[in-house]
This record gives C-alpha cells, sequence and structure tokens, in this order.
C-alpha cells in the first residue's frame, strides 16, 4: 500500500476521532467493520465504519447506539460525481440493513431464551424477601431459585424477562428487545382507569392500593411507547401516568419523561409527592410513597 493510501486511512481516521466516537483501528477493505466507541460500555460494539480506496476514497461512519451516521471522502467533496455519492449512501444504507438484521436475530434468540426460562419458573412465593419488603403479591410473575422473573411482552408475546433479586438489583435478558414491551398487572381490577408506571413494584403497589389495571413499562424512557401501545389499545380509557419522581437525579428523568408521554397521549399524570416526609431513603417512586404514608400512620399512631 503506498504512501497516499496510508494517508486516506489516517485522514478517514481522523475524521472519525474528530466526531467523538472514538480512534479504531482502520481495515480499508470495503467492508463493514464494529468498534467500541469512545464512552460505551466496555465489550460493545456499536461503532461502525466502512472505508473504500478505489477510485475516489470514501467511507462512512457512525453509532449503531445513537443511531448518527458521517460520511467522509478524499479531496474537494463538492465535486463528488453522482456515482460517487449513490456509493456512499449505498454504504450507509449496508450498515443498516446489517443492524437491523443482527438486531433482529439477537431478539429473536432472546425471546426463545425467555420462553424458555418463563416455562422452567413456578409460580412466585409471596415470602419471596424483595415482595415482602416492598409490601406487595407476586401479581403472576414467576421465580426460579432466588430470582423473580417478570416478563417483557410485546404484542401478548414474551421478548424478554426481567429477573429481580432479592436484594433489588435487576437485570434483563441479554439481547432481548425493551422497547414497548410492558408486564401488565390486573389481578383484581376495581375500577375502569388504566395506570402506566415504571417499575413492577410500583405497579403492584398501586395496583393494591387503586384496584386499576396497571402496565408496567420497566424504564422512563420507555414509558412514551407503552403509552402509544396502551392508548392504540384502550383508545376511549382514562389513562393515568404514574410517574416516578427522580428528584435526586439530575434531570429528573421519570417526571420529565412521565410528562411527555402524559402529552403524547392526552393521559393524566401523577407524581408522588414527599413533601414533609421522610427522606433519608431517597425517595422516588409510588411504592416509596404509600410505604412512607403508612411508616407516618404507624409513628402517629
Amino acid at each position: 500500500m503506498d504512501y497516499s493510501a496510508h494517508d486516506h486511512i489516517r485522514a478517514f481516521g481522523d475524521d472519525i476521532a474528530a466526531s467523538g466516537l472514538g480512534s479504531p483501528p482502520i481495515i480499508a477493505d470495503g467492508d463493514i467493520h464494529r468498534f467500541l466507541v469512545e464512552g460505551d460500555k466496555a465489550g460493545t460494539l456499536n461503532g461502525w465504519y466502512c472505508l473504500h480506496l478505489d477510485s475516489r476514497p470514501a467511507g462512512a461512519y457512525g453509532s449503531w447506539k445513537t443511531g448518527e451516521s458521517h460520511t467522509w471522502a478524499a479531496g474537494d467533496t463538492d465535486n463528488m460525481t453522482a456515482t460517487e455519492r449513490a456509493m456512499i449512501r449505498a454504504m450507509v444504507a449496508r450498515a443498516k440493513a446489517q443492524r437491523e438484521t443482527e438486531t433482529r436475530d439477537r431478539h429473536q434468540a432472546a425471546a426463545q431464551r425467555a420462553e424458555s426460562m418463563w416455562r422452567s419458573a413456578s409460580p412466585a412465593s409471596p415470602d419471596h424477601p424483595y415482595l415482602v419488603r416492598k409490601g406487595i403479591m407476586p401479581h403472576g410473575i414467576r421465580q426460579q431459585g432466588i430470582g423473580l422473573f417478570v416478563p417483557v411482552t410485546i404484542d401478548g408475546r414474551i421478548a424478554s424477562v426481567q429477573t429481580i433479586y432479592p436484594n433489588g438489583d435487576k437485570r434483563f435478558l441479554k439481547g432481548g428487545r425493551i422497547n414497548a414491551g410492558c408486564y401488565l398487572i390486573e389481578t383484581d381490577v376495581r375500577r375502569d382507569d388504566i395506570l402506566i408506571c415504571e417499575g413492577f413494584a410500583t405497579g403492584a403497589t398501586l395496583h393494591q392500593e387503586i384496584g386499576a389495571a396497571c402496565f408496567v413499562a420497566f424504564n422512563a424512557v420507555n414509558l412514551a411507547p407503552v403509552a402509544r401501545y396502551v392508548r392504540r389499545m384502550h383508545q376511549r380509557a382514562n389513562i393515568i401516568i404514574c410517574a416516578d419522581n427522580d428528584v435526586w437525579t439530575e434531570g429528573n428523568p421519570g417526571k420529565t419523561k412521565g410528562r411527555a408521554a402524559a402529552v403524547e397521549i392526552g393521559a393524566k399524570l401523577l407524581v408522588p409527592d414527599f413533601s414533609g416526609m421522610d427522606l433519608s431513603s431517597r425517595p422516588t417512586d409510588w411504592n416509596d410513597w404509600y410505604a412512607l404514608r403508612r411508616e407516618a400512620g404507624r409513628v402517629a399512631a
């Protein structure tokens, strides 16, 4: 490879670095290569690039995590021919198609694993330490060993599983789809409202205290996708987003994402108000709110 080729490879690598994605080793063979994006978790390969040196050297790169993509070409890019521009667009399209295929395959494999885990598990014991500490019943979830299984369902089918351990640690099945996935708690419905919240313990508490069906979205980012699904399935229902109040986290994502979801689908918004309560436990959600209210009642008595 002559000096000019090395020069183009270096320039392409410098362009990736300038974008803030990192400095991966460059292989200029026209294929799509993946790399660790700067700041991402070790072991992930969300970055991608493709570089060819034929005719006018050109390439594309981006992050599959953020969805961003960039193009690069040697020389004066304003004078690129239609064929050269089409070639770069094809690189981006090929990278997108590869990502979609890999994601679909990964989701399918995880869904099969989740189904197997769910079938092999037993109904959760009401005496599980996590359930006892949170003051909630199982509401249909299952258990294997010390782990509680909460299924993540999309259009009625299990896509993944969230495992909750006695100490409260939560883990999703690797490779499983979470976006728009939810878990419906409707063990004892006594009113027509439909609630949407983040965590299972929060949903179980709201269902027990209020008597309405509750969709668990698992996290704040997923509130809007789940809210859209619920509105589509229940167009005339009175839907209430029961958001977390993440006052201890910059930007209060629970409240912010909850409000956005409520506005998008025309739902009501309820956020726990901890004014006058003991904040030493750094409370955030409705399970915390009801627990503190019960504690205050016992102290008063």
